[in-house]
């Protein structure tokens, strides 16, 4: 039986989180991705990147119960864990490395961020710095009280609870981007405590790595080079950061006639497909969490499931998304 559907999973960090130096990352746990790649062998078929673009570009039929693994941003358990399996089982990955972690060896503020989280247990210690740092910025910033910011972004979603979400949306999103990267430095030097060059070449892959990984037939796509909010970026600055990216793409090897896009956040805007069209990318993926219909959805615009939207026992039974793939 063929289909125009296809499931496309999400995953972040795959990492053996109980030996790791930061177990409360949020992450998954490399035996739970074993367990889950299992029971999606029992129940899917996996395809190639190859495959989604020419159902997109030819309409040609996709198999039944189709599942596409996406991996975003380079970590180098990517490489050591994800890769060595999948490359075992013939199963391919799509990779899709921010190229400023890895040319210039930055961690990334959003990394940041999870690594600031991952290292106190206590949230409100967190909190209590970022009102220190908002006192110590706020009368030449021009910001509001810490109350303020506190009671409109503290909202709780399915993964995070208020303090979390407090904590990430001011850091990635509310403050004005160079005050969002001063107050970040500053949380990441006192609660981490390690050099950002050190940690960047621990965190992510190197680019002989995703070289490898891509002479193997694993799919390497864009994530954008600096890692922006792209729609809220002007229209020249979106123009680079693809540029950019572009030519990452081609040093590495990777097919820039067939180039592949994972928002950063998930987040775009008419701007971004408009020029993702004229550089002539393939498809687009976004974080809304759904099935990908390939004659209902634009292409630019593909959705995906999280990892934990799916069961990690290989035994275990389908799901409601199984019904909808």
């Amino acid at each position: 039986m063929n289909s125009q559907k296809v499931t496309v999973i999400m995953y972040h960090y795959v990492r053996d989180l109980k030996h790791s130096r930061y177990p409360e990352i949020k992450g998954l746990d490399i035996s739970l991705f074993y367990e889950q790649i299992g029971y999606l062998n029992k129940h899917y078929q996996f395809i190639t990147m190859e495959m989604l673009i020419d159902a997109l570009e030819n309409d040609s039929a996709l198999p039944d119960k189709s599942v596409l693994l996406t991996f975003d941003d380079a970590y180098s358990d990517h490489f050591k864990y994800v890769f060595p399996f999948l490359d075992k089982h013939k199963i391919q990955g799509s990779f899709f490395p921010p190229v400023k972690a890895i040319a210039e060896h930055r961690v990334l503020d959003v990394n940041k961020i999870h690594f600031i989280l991952a290292s106190e247990s206590d949230k409100s210690i967190i909190t209590s710095e970022i009102r220190n740092e908002l006192n110590k910025y706020r009368r030449d910033h021009n910001l509001e009280s810490f109350e303020f910011y506190y009671d409109k972004l503290a909202k709780a979603n399915r993964f995070d609870t208020a303090d979390v979400i407090f904590i990430k949306r001011l850091l990635q999103v509310e403050l004005d981007e160079p005050l969002r990267k001063i107050i970040t430095n500053n949380l990441f030097e006192t609660i981490v405590g390690i050099d950002e060059g050190s940690f960047s070449r621990e965190l992510y892959m190197d680019v002989e790595q995703i070289q490898c990984m891509n002479r193997h037939g694993m799919h390497i796509g864009s994530h954008g080079y600096d890692h922006y909010w792209l729609g809220s970026l002007d229209k020249q600055k979106q123009k680079v950061e693809i540029e950019k990216a572009l030519e990452f793409l081609s040093s590495i090897g990777s097919d820039t006639n067939n180039w592949t896009m994972c928002y950063p956040y998930g987040n775009y805007n008419e701007i971004t497909i408009e020029l993702l069209k004229e550089y002539n990318c393939k498809l687009a993926f976004t974080s809304e969490v759904d099935i990908a219909y390939i004659r209902k959805n634009n292409r630019y615009t593909l959705p995906r499931l999280d990892t934990n939207d799916l069961p990690k026992d290989k035994n275990s039974a389908t799901n409601d998304w199984y019904l909808k793939g």
